[in-house]
């Protein structure tokens, strides 16, 4: 309920930031070797502000650091002079300038949602719901290289503690099948993996891959065939051993929904850069749980600042029950104040402070390409 007197938003500062990563993360769309994204910063006729961020991908959302930059100006002014604490109404109208572009919407999305908690003087997790009675561990990705390198990154990740582990795949059957085979080798039995093959696998394929890999201890498949193909997903099921996570297929509420009712997975995998922020990821949780579908929160190569708002999403439902937060520890440099913190095995932090409880240190910002909207 938005309170008597408005409060508007007076202007939108978005910044786009390059971070290094400390060596390329490699799935089977591609290479990345930097966290390119889009810092986002609103503030309102009353003093307050909001921070946002987002991730753009060009082979899953269609976006660009680019086309965010040129899409949020379009935004920004339909957006100006509205009360960010109706996150429905905003939500509403960033949907009627645009289709898509769910990227630089979520990074919108975040920062509104920062102030909306912020204004109620609550954390986001309780602003959204939800309670901080439970630990969030996050896996940590091995990337898509040779199957020798892949297993000794496992063991690696095995002795700092991780308590999962995920392992890109989706190149071709015979040598990803070794890849889990070698990385079984070093690391042993114990450990959960978790496959994902970012649609690089056919029908045919995801079921041999799948019905092989059924002894090697694995948690579930992650978005095996092309999204287009999602069709085929109740079929893979049906036939696979191993249960299966909808991603790039599950973009928002209304694919959640479809998917839900094919009865195409066993989990979704919610990432706030596809959703277009809080508000419809929500929509996909309520959906999912009221189905009883468990469903894990992700990302893109966001740093701390989005992150922190996945993981205050992932205490307001008790149907999240898997974390994917490991990006930010990928990157040569953090430039995120307040935020979530890692602990040991895996362990993550959620800030009790008002609002996100994240933002980025103003000289930082003020090293930044920037496109103020007014």
């Amino acid at each position: 309920m938005i309170k008597s007197y408005l409060m508007r938003i007076e202007r939108v500062e978005v910044y786009r930031v390059s971070i290094k990563l400390k060596k390329p993360f490699v799935i089977s769309l591609g290479p990345v070797t930097h966290a390119d994204n889009i810092y986002l910063r609103i503030r309102t006729d009353e003093g307050m502000t909001g921070f946002g961020e987002c991730s753009p991908s060009l082979t899953i959302n269609g976006e660009s650091t680019g086309t965010c930059i040129d899409v949020a100006q379009y935004l920004a002014r339909a957006l100006t002079g509205l009360d960010p604490r109706d996150t429905a109404k905003c939500s509403a109208v960033m949907d009627s300038v645009i289709y898509g572009n769910t990227s630089i919407k979520s990074a919108f999305d975040i920062a509104l949602h920062d102030i909306a908690a912020q204004e109620k003087g609550l954390p986001l997790y309780v602003f959204l719901g939800g309670r901080n009675n439970r630990k969030l561990h996050t896996d940590y990705t091995v990337s898509l290289d040779k199957a020798a390198g892949m297993a000794e990154e496992a063991l690696n990740l095995k002795h700092r503690g991780f308590p999962f582990i995920k392992v890109k795949l989706g190149e071709n059957k015979n040598d990803d099948i070794d890849r889990i085979r070698q990385i079984r080798a070093a690391i042993g039995n114990e450990i959960p993996l978790r496959l994902d093959a970012n649609q690089g696998w056919d029908k045919i394929t995801t079921a041999e891959i799948l019905n092989d890999l059924a002894e090697f201890n694995i948690q579930y498949c992650e978005e095996p065939i092309p999204r287009w193909d999602f069709m085929s997903l109740p079929e893979i099921r049906e036939a696979s051993p191993i249960p299966l996570m909808a991603d790039e297929s599950c973009l928002d509420h209304h694919d959640a929904a479809r998917l839900i009712k094919m009865r195409a997975c066993d989990f979704i995998n919610i990432k706030l850069g596809k959703s277009s922020g809080l508000l419809k990821a929500g929509k996909i949780a309520d959906l999912s749980s009221a189905a009883g579908i468990k469903m894990m929160v992700g990302g893109f190569v966001e740093t701390r600042l989005a992150f922190t708002a996945s993981a205050h999403f992932s205490l307001s439902n008790d149907h999240i029950v898997f974390s994917d937060f490991d990006s930010p520890m990928m990157m040569e440099e953090d430039p995120v104040r307040g935020g979530i913190e890692y602990g040991k095995d895996g362990m993550v932090s959620v800030p009790e402070e008002v609002g996100l409880g994240a933002w980025i240190q103003e000289d930082y910002l003020n090293n930044l390409p920037m496109v103020m909207i007014d």
